[in-house]
């Protein structure tokens, strides 16, 4: 089976829009274009691709040809980068909000000037998502096995422990933190995805959490609503460390933490983005994670 290069790069292109207009717009050609050049390669694979919904969604199998399109695309834009080339070079990754809160962006300072990234902030749960889909080609997960076409690598393990405002623990955990205690008190939750909280209280107690959380999707406003007394939340070392010392934070359960393992997963190619970005991921991740 032969893949037309223009097909490929039609299909990335109304992903990324959300309609064949807007596809056309990009490529700088007649929407019955992009519509003909998608057709004639769901007729090439034997299979739909995109379901034509507004915005468009790609289909399961549409995800593996998408990422095929986007790797295509890196490479040539990294072969367009080359030596004296004034082309910059480009990544998207999916980083998780803590991550990117605490160690990531230093760590990737030095290369801003050369390369432009686009990052993705999404769960450390859920990332590899964006790797399977190719809207990333890196990305910083829980998951050790390697998505299909990836390779994997260990990074370390950010440790996270239970804390709150004094008030708070004054008001909410005055005999301390137990199974009882978590039934009453108000907790807060990163979004609809975020487990931490409750993989905390399952793994401790073997309880769960029946109340309605706050949500806060904003790593730093997170971290500023646990000391406003919103709720009680897991907060990870990096990021919690000078506030207790400061004492406007305080631990609820002394001796006890959650580490969460993380992983570097990229997709497996070699352009200079990818290995220059992984670089200076482990490097940081080395000094930065336990």
């Amino acid at each position: 089976m032969s893949l037309d290069l223009a097909q490929l790069q039609a299909l990335a292109a109304a992903v990324d829009t959300g309609t064949f207009d807007a596809a056309a717009g990009r490529l700088h050609v007649t929407p019955s274009a992009i519509s003909q050049r998608i057709r004639a390669l769901e007729n090439t694979v034997g299979s739909i691709l995109l379901t034509r919904s507004k915005p468009v969604r790609v289909t399961e199998v549409g995800a593996t040809y998408l990422a095929l399109a986007r790797k295509i695309d890196a490479l040539t834009l990294d072969t367009l980068a080359g030596p004296g080339s004034d082309q910059p070079l480009s990544l998207p990754i999916a980083v998780n909000g803590d991550s990117l809160a605490t160690w990531v962006l230093p760590a990737l300072a030095p290369l801003a000037g050369d390369i432009r990234f686009t990052f993705h902030r999404e769960d450390q749960d859920h990332s590899t998502a964006l790797l399977r889909d190719g809207t990333v080609m890196a990305a910083i997960t829980t998951e050790a096995t390697p998505v299909q076409g990836c390779t994997a690598r260990p990074l370390g393990t950010m440790r996270y422990r239970m804390l709150a405002s004094p008030d708070f623990a004054a008001r909410w955990f005055a005999s301390g933190a137990d199974a009882a205690t978590i039934a009453r008190a108000p907790v807060v939750v990163f979004d609809a995805k975020d487990d931490l909280q409750h993989r905390y209280v399952r793994d401790r107690w073997d309880t769960t959490i029946d109340q309605h959380p706050h949500y806060v999707p904003s790593s730093n406003d997170f971290v500023a609503a646990v000391e406003q007394g919103f709720g009680w939340a897991t907060l990870p070392d990096l990021q919690s460390a000078p506030l207790l010392a400061r004492g406007t934070l305080v631990e609820l359960d002394p001796g006890h933490h959650l580490d969460v393992a993380l992983h570097w997963q990229q997709w497996a190619l070699s352009t200079t983005a990818l290995e220059r970005t992984a670089a200076a991921i482990s490097d940081a991740a080395g000094r930065a994670l336990t």
